[in-house]
């Protein structure tokens, strides 16, 4: 059975028919003011995430975390209608489910539930959004849980590195801040405050809503109509985007004793809606897969290396291993970026990960929830919720020559930053750089 799904999702990738929104045509309203995006579902399922843009461009440095805290707030300190727990027990009664989460470029507060459930859990999403309570015992309760999260995930070294690694190559720009906060920012919040900051960013010049859901049009407007009618236009929103330019070669060390040693590299990107993104998307793809094949397989030199494409309003490749021998695993790396460079990707590599990625974002989509969050991800940083839909057939069109071109175009001079024994690696074999570094126009 397994193996006949993912044939026809193999099939959808290279057709160009995307099984995850096939069933009807996704469309688009305004609702005072607010872009409303629809993806009727052909099942019984209601996802609808409201979204509110701006993330970690919202608030200062010593703020970081107070849109994470409000978010959370609005599902577990209550509202002005009930408590914590009465709310949380009528989602119960119809096993709906109604939070919020942040992430750095957004927030997005979800309501999921079977179809004939939605006139129940619909009043609920409504008052959590509207009417939040932020009771001061329960704020305390959730800030002192965020506290000993952060502390936690601080304690494990690959979460510890890439925080590390936005810390010191976004240093004075809004995604050095991490959206879920520090021990220290979340500890100097307060409930009023958080609840007025809330009540700041809560405008429809901010938001936009996401609906997967087999509804009928009218029952839709009339919805976020209702849901609208108390919050505010605001003034108007756009979110800022910005190009990560690095300019040399860099290398920042901290002395952590762990069990081996931690590396990561943040490079440029190309910014979503731009003309190279997909060609880099898939580009990086194969790279991961070469640098996997390099530095492990080959080399023996770490477990699990990565490199990946991180997408943002300030989007960034990242490279990362955790090693005993990083002076030998920088050789790898720079040998490699080397060859690419000089040589382009294969024709076949790349027809390969074509398919690969457009399976996996299909596969990845199945259910209403990831299909609501790739039509958010994609409104709010493309400003092209189509792009959802019209995916594949971007891809299909790409050539080996623009996906080499994407690589060598962005990957030059990287910023690396280092945790754990300091006696074992040598910078200047990372300040060195590649070969083909001063070929690339981006970077300098």
């Amino acid at each position: 059975m397994k193996k006949n799904i993912y044939l026809l999702l193999l099939a959808a990738a290279t057709t160009g028919a995307s099984p995850a929104f096939a069933q009807q045509k996704a469309y688009e309203m305004t609702v005072d003011g607010v872009k409303v995006i629809v993806q009727p579902s052909g099942n019984d399922i209601v996802e609808i995430q409201t979204v509110i843009k701006g993330g970690v461009q919202n608030y200062p440095a010593d703020k970081a975390g107070i849109e994470a805290m409000a978010m959370n707030a609005l599902s577990e300190c209550g509202t002005l209608k009930r408590d914590k727990n009465d709310f949380k027990n009528q989602l119960d009664k119809i096993s709906a489910a109604v939070y919020g989460m942040a992430v750095k470029n957004y927030s997005v507060i979800k309501v999921n539930c079977i179809k004939s459930d939605l006139p129940k859990a619909w009043p609920l999403y409504v008052e959590a959004i509207t009417m939040p309570k932020f009771d001061v015992k329960e704020f305390e309760r959730i800030k002192q849980d965020q506290i000993n999260n952060l502390k936690s995930q601080d304690s494990d070294p690959d979460y510890a590195i890439d925080q590390y690694a936005d810390k010191v190559a976004f240093a004075g720009r809004d995604y050095a801040k991490n959206p879920n906060g520090t021990p220290e920012t979340i500890k100097a919040l307060t409930a009023e405050e958080t609840k007025k900051y809330y009540q700041s960013i809560l405008t429809r010049s901010r938001m936009v809503i996401v609906v997967v859901a087999d509804l009928n049009r009218a029952d839709i407007e009339a919805k976020i109509k209702g849901l609208l009618s108390s919050i505010k236009q605001g003034a108007p929103y756009e979110m800022k985007k910005s190009f990560f330019r690095v300019y040399k070669n860099t290398f920042s060390a901290e002395n952590r004793e762990l069990a081996t040693n931690y590396v990561e590299g943040v490079t440029s990107g190309p910014a979503p809606g731009t003309p190279d993104f997909d060609a880099f998307n898939v580009a990086m793809r194969i790279f991961a897969d070469k640098h996997f094949l390099d530095v492990r397989t080959n080399n023996g030199l770490s477990y699990a290396p990565q490199s990946w494409f991180s997408v943002g309003s300030t989007s960034v490749a990242k490279f990362s291993v955790s090693t005993t021998q990083p002076d030998k695993y920088i050789a790898v790396f720079d040998k490699l970026v080397d060859r690419i460079k000089n040589n382009g990707f294969d024709a076949a590599d790349v027809a390969n990960m074509k398919v690969t990625y457009l399976t996996g974002f299909y596969y990845k989509n199945e259910t209403n929830t990831a299909q609501a969050g790739s039509l958010v991800a994609n409104e709010v940083l493309h400003n092209n919720w189509r792009r959802s839909l019209t995916l594949a057939d971007d891809v299909k069109k790409l050539t080996p020559t623009q996906v080499s071109d994407a690589f060598r175009k962005y990957i030059g001079n990287i910023i690396w930053v280092y945790q754990g024994d300091t006696k074992k690696v040598n910078p200047i074999l990372f300040t060195n750089g590649t070969l083909k570094k001063a070929d690339n126009p981006v970077n300098h």
